[in-house]
């Protein structure tokens, strides 16, 4: 049994995108899991463009990737690169494209473990680095909250739902 401490650091990661689009944090843990899930995401919404890339944790350790659009792939291996935990994946969906249109069909996925995050907020990942390697600990995403909602404030949230088509 060993005896000698390890060390461990707790680092946060910024995710780099555009304000407007949405990213999707998971983690999965087999090689097949990039096909998979861009299988899963044609299927889910035809014509969909996103950008895919996942962190393998064994063998050769690259960063795998897929997607429908090249500038959303750089993204998603840029940013799959920076957090650099094995076993993690991240996509970049496309402007006008949504993890609620997506993301039952990724959870679905046999491979897919974990959805940390879907959101087009700012989002930190938040994760522990050993000798080892990184795992997620988790995500900050976006802002704490300001206060309560009144009245009007529901009124807005209604209206935003039914103005964007997500309630009749």
């Amino acid at each position: 049994m060993e005896t000698n401490p390890r060390i461990m650091e707790l680092i946060t990661v910024k995710i780099e995108k555009p304000d407007n689009l949405n990213v999707i944090l998971g983690q999965a843990h087999f090689i097949k899991t990039v096909e998979d899930i861009h299988e899963a995401l044609v299927t889910a919404v035809p014509g969909i463009q996103f950008g895919l890339a996942f962190c393998e944790a064994s063998g050769l350790c690259l960063v795998r990737w897929s997607g429908t659009n090249s500038v959303l792939v750089e993204l998603a291996q840029q940013n799959a690169e920076a957090i650099s935990a094995g076993h993690s994946f991240i996509i970049f969906l496309g402007e006008g494209f949504y993890p609620v249109n997506v993301l039952n069909a990724i959870k679905a996925v046999p491979e897919v473990c974990r959805i940390y995050c879907a959101t087009a907020n700012p989002v930190e990942v938040v994760l522990a680095a050993t000798e080892q390697g990184r795992g997620i600990l988790g995500v900050i995403d976006g802002e704490p909250p300001k206060g309560v909602e009144v009245e009007q404030d529901i009124a807005l949230r209604k209206g935003l739902l039914r103005q964007i088509g997500y309630k009749l």
